[in-house]
């Protein structure tokens, strides 16, 4: 197998053969730092997966985000997956399709459910509890592992999986600055907001809201966003920990005052640099 730049444990496709002996995915600028490289177009879903060196037990899909139209791969997939190998969880960073004339609305969201049913099929194998597979998504990513604890919409056909007796429900859910429903038509925050382009990706956005359609009982989620992120409202946060109260359901919120779109793990020397260690604790608490 032809290790990608991002050098990953081993890799694995989402749909077809599992076994992965090429690229899925074309990089915007492959000199990029490992770090910094971003996904520009996907023609086979991939799941890159990073082992830990002193394994906890426990798992993550992780989810970068890149609005539905590009993948932050490095800066919020692989460096958030190198973190969380360092709190001892095996990391699969979901490098999915992208909702367009080609792939359709749902696509992302399909790769994402299929990618949790993979994981628990190989976790036995991998030393990972079945029931210790969380989901972590920022940005756009944050709405598609929210899109994880949603309904699924009766509008699409479920693509026939894999692993159809694993569960993709994740047991622990972690979001940062995604825009759970402020894009969706009727439920946006900004006046005169325009259709986003392409017309798939507002249909995504418009059929599944998260926090509209969140189920019964879901799991418990740690949310982290900032009040004057310009691109994501910060009312899609409090929309989220509304539906989940309601729910009855344990939902922890941080919202930090000062902090750029897309701050990830890099604002270190701000407040909002204090979030994974209080992300870390948090999943002590909640045991995930």
């Amino acid at each position: 197998m032809t290790q990608t730049p991002f050098g990953e444990t081993f890799r694995f496709n989402v749909w077809g053969d599992e076994a992965s002996t090429g690229l899925g995915f074309t990089l915007v600028d492959p000199g990029a730092p490992r770090l910094d490289l971003e996904v520009a177009a996907v023609a086979r879903p991939q799941v890159l997966a990073f082992v830990p060196e002193a394994p906890n037990g426990g798992a993550m899909l992780v989810m970068a985000g890149g609005g539905y139209t590009q993948l932050m791969v490095g800066k919020e997939g692989v460096e958030v997956a190198l973190w969380l190998n360092g709190l001892g969880y095996h990391a699969f960073v979901l490098v999915h399709r992208f909702p367009d004339a080609a792939e359709g609305p749902q696509a992302p969201v399909d790769d994402a459910i299929e990618a949790m049913r993979l994981i628990r099929r190989r976790a036995p194998g991998l030393g990972v509890d079945v029931d210790r597979v969380g989901a972590l998504g920022l940005s756009s990513g944050g709405h598609l592992a929210a899109c994880l604890v949603a309904a699924y919409p009766t509008a699409w056909t479920p693509p026939t999986s894999a692993a159809p007796d694993q569960s993709a429900r994740p047991n622990a859910l972690i979001v940062g600055y995604g825009p759970i429903s402020t894009n969706a038509e009727r439920r946006a925050v900004v006046a005169d907001k325009p259709p986003l382009s392409p017309v798939e990706k507002q249909a995504l956005y418009d059929t599944l809201q998260p926090d509209a359609q969140l189920v019964a009982d879901p799991p418990a989620a740690f949310i982290v966003y900032a009040a004057s992120d310009p691109i994501v409202p910060v009312e899609n946060g409090f929309r989220l920990q509304r539906a989940y109260l309601d729910r009855g359901a344990h939902a922890e919120l941080h919202v930090f005052a000062q902090a750029p779109h897309g701050f990830a793990l890099r604002s270190p020397d701000l407040p909002v640099g204090a979030w994974p260690g209080l992300c870390a604790r948090w999943l002590e608490a909640v045991g995930v």
